[in-house]
């Protein structure tokens, strides 16, 4: 009677473990700039198809692919809502350029000394 609840606690920890681990691409790929409809789904598709994949990251995008699928059709509103925005401004190169801008960054530097590299002195 132990072995079997024990049995049962295992399979219960290694679904929701499994479960939990699923969507990852889908998360990670929502959490940068905009990269259209279902991108967690088409990233864990590319790393499956792509033959230099290793041979470890090719079996977890095969497990992960079912569950960016559902994550990336849930996430659906959110990708329609980004869809509509300039995607330049999110940019790496564009966000430091306006945080610049609004700490007036730019200005103190543009009043600060050179900086002066020293080289050592051929004799």
């Amino acid at each position: 009677m132990m072995v079997l609840k024990r049995s049962r606690f295992a399979g219960l920890l290694a679904c929701l473990s499994l479960a939990g681990t699923g969507g990852c691409s889908s998360f990670m790929s929502h959490s940068g700039p905009d990269q259209g409809y279902y991108p967690g789904t088409r990233a864990s598709a590319k790393i499956v198809a792509d033959s230099d994949s290793g041979w470890v990251m090719r079996p977890l995008a095969a497990i992960d692919l079912p569950f960016s699928a559902v994550m990336d059709t849930l996430l659906l509103p959110w990708d329609y809502y980004r869809s509509g925005r300039d995607k330049t401004a999110d940019s790496p190169r564009e966000r430091v350029l306006r945080s610049e801008q609004l700490n007036h960054t730019d200005e103190n530097l543009s009043q600060a000394a050179p900086l002066v590299i020293n080289t050592p002195r051929q004799q």
